[in-house]
């Protein structure tokens, strides 16, 4: 989300204008039309997507959450509901919202629990701390999860924090390596969100497809 007069975020909802009242601030956003959570758009597509959709919203997903990190902004609560797809066109161009659990991007780890617990990275219930970065891309492993299966990896604490990932056979190798990275249970052991983007899952993006649902084309 951007300020008035500021350069929009890519693929970050807008925020248009604000208004001060007595007691709280009212936030004047754009909204797509028509358009649905994510979580809603899987679910009208099955539950799942095919990986050449999921690399298109994916892709968005990442380069908006670098955007939002240039702007020293951690969103803290990546999850579909909080992802608008937009729908007129047949074109998933999506728009990163609610930025209510958002907080200063900081190098110092966060003590305090914000966001969504099937969401939250592991070294939460472990150490009840986690640093920005290795969060975030934990939460995007989450998500593109759901994408290529339909359901989320891990259900409650214990499994977030013990269960080894088990990742269906239908999903590509590629798909597979991402997660196992983006999900793994050490957060210095996940990549970057500029990695993610240099992944060979996300480099392998057709041109055709790209071009057809109107986003940048990976550098093939």
């Amino acid at each position: 989300m951007v300020g008035r007069g500021d350069t929009p975020a890519r693929n970050v909802i807008g925020l248009l204008d604000w208004y001060r009242l007595s007691k709280e601030v009212l936030l004047v956003l754009e909204r797509p039309v028509p358009c649905k959570d994510l979580c809603d758009f899987l679910e009208d597509e099955e539950d799942w997507l095919v990986e050449d959709e999921a690399k298109v919203i994916m892709r968005q997903l990442v380069e908006a959450t670098l955007d939002i990190h240039s702007r020293g902004v951690v969103h803290r609560d990546l999850k579909p509901k909080n992802v608008l797809v937009e729908t007129g066109s047949g074109h998933p161009r999506v728009h990163v919202i609610d930025f209510g659990c958002g907080s200063v991007l900081r190098e110092k780890p966060y003590t305090s629990f914000s966001g969504t617990r099937a969401y939250t990275a592991p070294e939460w219930y472990q150490k009840h701390e986690f640093y920005a970065e290795p969060s975030t891309v934990w939460q995007l492993g989450v998500v593109l999860h759901q994408m290529v299966t339909g359901e989320r990896p891990f259900n409650g604490e214990e499994e977030i924090v013990h269960k080894k990932l088990d990742l269906w056979r239908f999903v590509s190798r590629d798909c597979q390596d991402l997660l196992r990275r983006c999900l793994d249970k050490r957060p210095l052991a996940r990549p970057t969100m500029a990695e993610i983007l240099q992944h060979p899952w996300l480099q392998c993006c057709s041109t055709d497809v790209m071009l057809r649902l109107w986003v940048w084309p990976c550098p093939c």
